[in-house]
């Protein structure tokens, strides 16, 4: 079993940045894979980024490559996400995952925390 935890989130401008973070209590934490999900209100749950167990690869959602990175801590079992230039249409509340996939299918990834919201003004 993994529980998630997030934190960072909350109120900033445009162009801003905001860090989250995750805090994974799995003691196989460096095994597995981390991503990042959000949800804006109507919508449904879309991938934002993940991060393989060693931090060596990486994917992205087109309309946040370039502005956000994924990081992890493996001694600290902590996934980041540095979000940058923020713009309004990345206001959602962002859920962090776990587990053994590669997809960008919400329903691919076994565990979740219970979500941050992140809210951009313009």
């Amino acid at each position: 079993q993994v529980q998630l935890v997030e934190s960072g989130g909350g109120v900033v401008q445009a162009e801003e940045s905001l860090r989250l973070s995750c805090a994974a209590s799995a003691r196989t934490f460096s095994t597995i894979n981390m991503g990042w999900f959000r949800q804006a209100p109507g919508k449904e749950r879309d991938v934002v980024a993940f991060i393989n167990w060693s931090g060596s690869a990486t994917y992205y959602a087109v309309s946040v490559k370039g502005r956000f990175t994924i990081s992890r801590d493996n001694a600290r079992n902590t996934v980041y996400l540095q979000m940058n230039s923020l713009k309004p249409e990345d206001t959602a509340v962002y859920y962090c995952a776990a587990g053994s996939s590669w997809k960008s299918r919400p329903s691919e990834w076994e565990y979740w925390g219970q979500g941050t919201q992140v809210t951009v003004s313009s």
